[in-house]
């Protein structure tokens, strides 16, 4: 294995951003505790001299107030500094076209939300639906969000952490890279089927397996960056990229919506288009009952 990237989410910001652009706690007229969710790092920066909102996890953090936060778990207070970052954002340019629209660039490297009994009393649920409501509305307000995943990307925190970006990309497995939304223990557990024969249906099957490559076939990741060093220069490009669908209305290339494209052209979700086919006809049966 390659030198790892786990852990290493600030190192990564500075291989990503040009020379000396980032500006930690700041963002628009903004400024962030820095003792505030203490695992959330956010500020500005330039990646190839664009104006980006940088948004990543500090796995080296530990909360004082939230013993659960250690080794990159989002908690709470993170959760939130993330989502309110995301709404300075989207408020400092808020009458700007969607050409002159900031990107954010998500540096991802989570083992999960991992709550304890304080954060799900205090409604922690609520802090990571915030931040994950908040991507979705900046991506659909016209900024273009990629995610680089560096470490591990998994379950909830990936979900909010992640997974609302329009493009997402990963560094492969030699560094370290661990990608899935559950693992197969788990899946056992639930669906009473077999560990034995859930790792056969992985050989085939990417959904029932992890990793990026598996990803990959699922549309889940749009691509995969050959080297830590390579990462500003494709993200820079998927910027672009995005932006160019949103100035032409191609919003259905970007997003989930995009990767559901995605996963059907690299035959990972072949049966997707087909139920959702099925829906719409259903619907369609239907809807003059409703949309009067």
């Amino acid at each position: 294995m390659e030198e790892t990237m786990i852990g290493r989410g600030r190192d990564a910001i500075q291989m990503i951003v040009d020379d000396g652009s980032f500006f930690e706690n700041t963002v628009g007229t903004e400024r962030f505790d820095p003792d505030y969710g203490s695992g959330a790092v956010v500020g500005t920066a330039c990646v190839g001299q664009t104006t980006v909102t940088m948004i990543a996890n500090d796995a080296e953090a530990v909360s004082d107030r939230f013993p659960v936060v250690y080794f990159g778990v989002i908690g709470m207070e993170e959760a939130y500094k993330m989502a309110l970052a995301v709404y300075a954002t989207i408020d400092t340019d808020k009458d700007k076209p969607i050409s002159e629209k900031r990107p954010f660039v998500l540096v991802v490297d989570t083992p999960g939300n991992a709550p304890g009994k304080v954060e799900e009393i205090f409604g922690m649920n609520k802090a990571t639906g915030a931040y994950q409501l908040a991507l979705a509305q900046a991506r659909k307000c016209g900024h273009p969000i990629v995610a680089i995943v560096i470490g591990r990307a998994i379950s909830g925190a990936f979900l909010c952490h992640g997974l609302q970006a329009d493009h997402i990309l990963a560094l492969p497995k030699q560094f370290g890279t661990v990608i899935h939304v559950m693992p197969l223990s788990s899946i056992s557990r639930i669906t009473k089927i077999d560990i034995e024969q859930l790792e056969e249906l992985s050989v085939d099957s990417p959904v029932f397996a992890s990793g990026v490559e598996f990803f990959y076939r699922l549309g889940g990741i749009e691509e995969i960056v050959p080297s830590p060093e390579e990462m500003s220069a494709v993200i820079a490009r998927h910027i672009a990229e995005i932006r160019f669908c949103k100035e032409n209305g191609q919003n259905e290339k970007t997003g989930p919506c995009g990767r559901g494209l995605l996963g059907a052209e690299r035959k990972g979700r072949i049966a997707r288009p087909m139920v959702l086919a099925k829906m719409k006809e259903e619907f369609c049966k239907v809807a003059g009952q409703y949309l009067k």
